[in-house]
């Protein structure tokens, strides 16, 4: 698998008004869509890797 490029958020400020515990609500909020982030990261691999594996294997029979 590819790794996962590095990233620095130097300034990040976030407003939101909810019922109940703030943090809470950003952790939960944040964790869903890093998580969907890294689905569609993993997936824009896995076709980047299969892509090459194709490409390397129609080359593989122009060689015959």
């Amino acid at each position: 698998m590819t790794e996962v490029p590095k990233v620095t958020i130097h300034h990040l400020e976030v407003r939101f008004q909810v019922d109940g515990d703030d943090g809470a609500v950003f952790t939960r909020l944040f964790n869903q869509h890093i998580q969907a982030w890294a689905k569609l990261y993993e997936d824009q691999c896995a076709r980047a890797k299969h892509t090459e594996t194709e490409r390397r294997f129609g080359d593989a029979e122009g060689q015959s």
